[in-house]
């Protein structure tokens, strides 16, 4: 059984930082790429930063510069570095793995972590 557990969300004013984690366990065989996606209150869920095996990373344009995805291949740990947080980054944000089960990729998902942005 995977599962994937995130920490870190919370409540910032504008201007300040948070980082998640999100920390993969269970029985795979290789770990193919991982990511962060969040879904804000009446719209859709949304790519924030990607990060492939071979450490290549993308980020969505409005998170460009500051935001910083990184992996703890070690530990099966993913993060996400949040700066200069604005109040539309108010969202849950939500752990992506793509995970190599014998010969097949599966996505998994985490339970979601809420991060708020106010004064």
């Amino acid at each position: 059984q995977v599962q994937l557990v995130e920490s870190g969300g919370g409540l910032v004013q504008p201007g300040g930082s948070l980082e998640l984690s999100c920390a993969v366990s269970g029985s795979f065989f290789s770990i193919d790429s991982m990511g962060w996606y969040r879904q804000a209150p009446g719209k859709q869920r949304e790519l924030v930063a990607r990060i492939l095996s071979s450490g290549t990373t993308n980020y969505a344009d409005s998170v460009k510069g500051r935001f910083t995805i990184s992996r703890d291949n070690a530990k099966n740990t993913l993060y996400l570095q949040m700066n200069s947080l604005k109040p539309e980054d108010t969202a849950v944000y939500y752990c992506n793995a793509r995970l190599w089960i014998g010969v097949r990729i599966n996505d998994y998902w985490g339970q979601g972590t809420q991060v708020t942005v106010s004064s």
